[in-house]
C-alpha cells in the first residue's frame, strides 16, 4: 500500500497564520500531476493544491498552478471574484502550491441526485433546480462582463452549498482579456462538457496552440452539465472506447441529445433554457446575463 501523501510543509507553515494550528489535514484528490488537501484549523478551513513533483507532468503542473494563481490576483482586480477565496500560494522543494478558501458543498452530480428521478418531480426540486441555475450563471455573468471565460465549467468545478447556490471553483484554465504572458496554452478541459467551436479548434491546430476560450463556450458547458446531472445522460452520446480526438469529432457535429427524450420529468422552462445553451452556433446561445433571469 502506498504511503499518503502529506502537503508541503513550507505551504502548511505559512498557512498557520490563516488556520491556526492544523487539527486535521484530509487528502482530497491525488491524480493526474496534482494532490489537494483540506486543512482544517480553528480559525478556518482552506483548500491547499500542489503539484506531484513525481508525476510525469510534474513541471507542467507547477506552471499551471502558477497560472492559475495568476488568474485569481487578476480576477480579484477586476472585480470578477471575491477576494477571500484566495488565501495565499508559493513555492516549494518540489513546485508550486496554491491556498484557497474552503467552500462547504456538494459537487453538482450528488446535489442534483434527488431530481434524476421521476420522484425528483415535486413542488421543492423545481425551485432547488433553478435557483442553482441561476446563481451559477450570475457567477459567469460577473465574469464574461470582466472580459473573462472560466473555460472549465463542469460538475466537478461546481459545487452547491447548503443555501442551495452555486460556487465556482478552479481558475487553473481561465482565459483572460490579456493572455500573452499566459504560462499554459488552453487546449479545452473536461471532454463531455466541451463546446463544439472548441473541440473543433482543438482537432484543427497543434497541441501547443493556445484556443482562446469565448463567452458562448462556457454557456455550452454550463447546459451540458446541468444535462448530464439532471438526466443522468451526457448531451452529446459517443462510445466510451473512442479515444479524445474521436469523441471531440462527434462533439465538433453540434449534434445532442433530445432533453425531452431523456429527462426525469418535465421542466419545460428548465428544459428551454439549457437547450438554448447547447445551440450549435454560438451567436444562438443566451449570454450568461440573459440567463439569470431564463431559469
Amino acid at each position: 500500500m502506498g504511503t499518503t501523501p502529506a502537503p508541503p510543509g513550507e505551504a502548511v507553515a505559512l498557512l498557520t497564520s490563516q488556520t491556526g494550528e492544523p487539527t486535521a489535514i484530509q487528502v482530497l484528490s491525488d491524480r493526474r500531476g496534482s494532490r489537494a488537501w483540506k486543512l482544517q484549523g480553528p480559525n478556518r478551513a482552506v483548500a491547499l493544491k500542489a503539484n506531484n513533483p513525481d508525476g510525469d507532468n510534474a513541471r507542467d503542473k507547477a506552471a499551471e498552478m502558477a497560472q492559475e494563481d495568476d488568474n485569481l490576483l487578476r480576477l480579484t482586480a477586476a472585480g470578477a471574484l471575491h477576494a477571500d477565496y484566495r488565501v495565499s500560494a508559493g513555492t516549494w522543494d518540489g513546485g508550486r502550491w496554491l491556498a484557497v478558501n474552503w467552500i462547504d458543498g456538494a459537487p453538482l452530480w450528488r446535489a442534483l441526485a434527488p431530481a434524476r428521478g421521476p420522484e425528483g418531480d415535486r413542488a421543492s426540486v423545481r425551485p432547488s433546480l433553478a435557483g442553482i441555475a441561476r446563481t451559477w450563471t450570475e457567477h459567469l455573468a460577473l465574469m464574461h462582463a470582466a472580459g473573462w471565460v472560466h473555460a472549465d465549467v463542469q460538475p466537478t468545478n461546481t459545487l452547491v452549498t447548503s443555501g442551495g447556490h452555486a460556487a465556482v471553483i478552479d481558475y487553473a484554465l481561465a482565459c483572460g482579456p490579456d493572455d500573452a504572458h499566459r504560462r499554459v496554452p488552453h487546449r479545452g478541459a473536461l471532454t463531455h462538457t466541451t463546446a463544439p467551436e472548441l473541440a473543433t479548434q482543438i482537432l484543427d491546430t497543434p497541441a501547443d496552440t493556445h484556443i482562446q476560450a469565448q463567452p458562448p463556450a462556457d454557456i455550452w458547458s454550463l447546459g451540458a452539465s446541468l444535462f448530464w446531472c439532471w438526466t443522468g445522460h451526457r448531451p452529446v452520446p459517443y462510445a466510451d472506447d473512442l479515444d479524445r480526438p474521436g469523441k471531440l469529432a462527434v462533439i465538433a457535429r453540434g449534434t445532442t441529445t433530445a432533453l425531452r427524450d431523456v429527462r426525469p420529468w418535465p421542466f419545460p422552462a428548465f428544459e428551454n433554457a439549457i437547450t438554448a445553451c447547447l445551440a450549435p452556433d454560438p451567436a444562438d446561445r443566451p449570454t450568461a446575463k440573459e440567463l439569470t433571469t431564463a431559469w
